[in-house]
Parts: structure tokens; C-alpha cells; sequence
């Protein structure tokens, strides 16, 4: 799905999403990701909502961020609510949707000039 740019410059945005990739700054990303403004982690460990752990938002919360749009493939799934409150009880919001979903959110809350943080879990090709 390709994804609108609305002409922020110097700013990661998503540009399309398909299964198991992401299109940011003009490059392919095929595995679960996390995406700020300004910085990109590559190789987000887990693939999926029943592989997320407390450890993992470690890295998202090094992106400092106000809030988390967390994309957790085809279809919304929710985290353990335990996992959510290390980031609510930090002040950090999180919001939880389909990746389509999470990828559109973030571009819209990078143009409003959030500090936002886009976790997507992507599932890797073999895998589907």
C-alpha cells in the first residue's frame, strides 16, 4: 500500500507498507522496525505481539518519544496491558493498530510535529 507524502522534508516518513516491509527515505526495511523523526532501528527484535517483552520497549523508549503508535501486523492485537503501562507510566501515550493503520498515523503525527515513534511489527517473508 502505497502511503501519501506530504512533502516534510527531512523527516523519516513511511512511503509504502506491504507485508513484512516498509518503504522509509527511500529504502526497503523487511522486518520489524522502529521509525522516529529523525532515526531508525532496523532490526527491532520481536515479529510479533506474542514475542513482545518489557525489554523491547527499552529501545523504543531510547527514541524519547511523547507517543508510540504500535502496528501489530494484518490485524490489531493488543499487548499484555503490563506492557503498556512501561511506557504509560513514563507519561508516553500508545496507541495499537493494524500496520497500514500505524504507518498512516505515524506520517500524520510527523507532520503535526509530534515526537512520535512508529513500532512496527512486520513479520519476516518466510513467515507468512
Amino acid at each position: 500500500m502505497k502511503l501519501t507524502d506530504d512533502g516534510i522534508t527531512g523527516a523519516n516518513l513511511v512511503h509504502s507498507y506491504a507485508r513484512g516491509q516498509v518503504r522509509v527515505a527511500g529504502e526497503v526495511i523487511r522486518g520489524s522496525c522502529l521509525i522516529s523523526r529523525d532515526r531508525l532501528v532496523r532490526a527491532w527484535r520481536p515479529r510479533s505481539i506474542a514475542q513482545l517483552t518489557e525489554e523491547d520497549f527499552e529501545a523504543v523508549l531510547a527514541l524519547e518519544p511523547e507517543i508510540v503508535v504500535l502496528g501489530s501486523g494484518a490485524d490489531q492485537q493488543f499487548p499484555d496491558s503490563r506492557l503498556l503501562a512501561t511506557l504509560m507510566s513514563r507519561g508516553i501515550g500508545c496507541e495499537v493498530m493494524e500496520t497500514g493503520a500505524a504507518c498512516r498515523t505515524y506520517n500524520v503525527l510527523v507532520s503535526e510535529d509530534r515526537r512520535v515513534v512508529a513500532a512496527l511489527l512486520l513479520e519476516d517473508d518466510e513467515e507468512s
